[in-house]
């Protein structure tokens, strides 16, 4: 079963949300392995649940497995080849999107109402594009990291997942009891077009197409140094991945379970320096900085594709330009909501909306407006 590394089953009786948990927040009792045989082989039920589980079991949330990812949650693929790779509803011969791949999954074919996923730099938003569903990356720091086991921790967030607005908004209430949105949507977004990605035509003209519908005042605002900061994302991310990873690469016999494509990014993230990492950190306040005025330019929010293609086919070789429009949300810690909407091509495309810290409330009301009007529902 491809989708979930542990299937529980639900108590008698069990009435609740039904949630996935993406296979590197700790459940307790269940041994958490980050899609990893590395991590699996030594791994013990864990003794508690991580933080962001307590407003779930609060709400009587139903856990129905551990999902899958990819390995160490270290890919935008969503492939893994110790534990199956997720199959995307979509079209079977397609990726599903990384690295909470299983996650997507659980939710797109109804095997759960909510998942969380975690996003570093994509993880959320990149499987949410590929399987046609809703994923909301939170503003870095808002959702507990305790007992989520790291890959970049000044980049990771925990997130849910659903098939709609409505449902991540569901997922929220979970993550932060509480929350809820009684505010109105924006009322003007800010369109951006980083320079230099190539993006499919398509996917451009079907986020133009829905934000035209959503009768939403739409305006072009520019946001120069896109490329830079997603360089600048990279080196920090991968840095923090061979840090994270290091008790793994260093033991002969953990090391020789890791996956070879994940092993070699780990082997190459290790050879970033201090320096270049330095560098890294000193020019992050000014990306903040550049996207907190655009936002301000925008009046709030910024809307672009969430990834700049289709999901590729299975066999297609490792690439990482899955991040070319998610990964600088990351370094800047924003908040981003990814939803599908309808296009040209018998998929279809997702739209991402990027929010100032703590905008998911905005996000989401905003998202619901884009999600009536964009006119995209997948058959149930």
């Amino acid at each position: 079963m491809s989708t979930f590394i542990t299937r529980l089953a639900p108590a008698a009786g069990a009435t609740g949300i039904r949630l996935a948990v993406k296979d590197l927040i700790d459940v307790e009792g269940v041994p958490t392995t980050a899609g990893s045989r590395a991590v699996a082989e030594w791994a013990r039920p864990a003794d508690r649940d991580a933080a962001c589980l307590s407003g779930a079991r609060a709400a009587g949330a139903v856990i129905v497995g551990k999902a899958n990812l990819h390995e160490l949650a270290y890919g935008g693929a969503g492939v893994n080849e110790w534990f199956g790779t997720p199959v995307n509803p979509l079209d079977p011969s397609l990726l599903p999107g990384g690295s909470s791949s299983g996650s997507a999954v659980a939710v797109a074919v109804g095997d759960a109402d909510v998942a969380y996923g975690s996003d570093t730099g994509g993880s959320v938003r990149i499987p949410a594009a590929f399987c046609a569903i809703t994923g909301l990356k939170t503003t870095h720091g808002r959702v507990s990291l305790d007992r989520v086991w790291p890959l970049a921790p000044s980049l990771d967030t925990v997130g849910p997942m659903a098939r709609d607005v409505a449902g991540v908004v569901t997922g929220m209430t979970l993550l932060e009891p509480g929350f809820r949105v009684s505010r109105p949507a924006a009322g003007r977004i800010g369109r951006i077009r980083p320079a230099g990605i190539d993006v499919d035509p398509r996917i451009d003209a079907a986020v133009d197409a829905a934000l035209a519908r959503s009768g939403l005042d739409i305006a072009d605002v520019d946001l120069p140094g896109w490329l830079a900061a997603r360089e600048t994302c990279g080196a920090i991310l991968d840095a923090e991945a061979a840090e994270s990873n290091r008790v793994l690469l260093a033991d002969p016999a953990r090391r020789a379970l890791i996956g070879p494509n994940v092993l070699a990014r780990l082997t190459a993230a290790g050879t970033v320096t201090p320096e270049q990492v330095s560098r890294a950190r000193a020019s992050q306040p000014g990306w903040r900085q550049a996207m907190s005025d655009a936002l301000l330019a925008a009046g709030g929010l910024l809307a672009l594709p969430t990834v700049p293609c289709y999901p590729p086919p299975l066999t297609a070789p490792p690439i990482l330009h899955f991040t070319a429009f998610t990964n600088a949300v990351n370094l800047a810690g924003f908040p981003a909501l990814a939803l599908p909407v309808p296009s040209e091509h018998s998929l279809p495309a997702s739209l991402q909306l990027i929010g100032a810290p703590g905008a998911e409330e905005l996000l989401l009301a905003t998202g619901a407006v884009i999600e009536a009007a964009a006119g995209y529902a997948r058959a149930r």
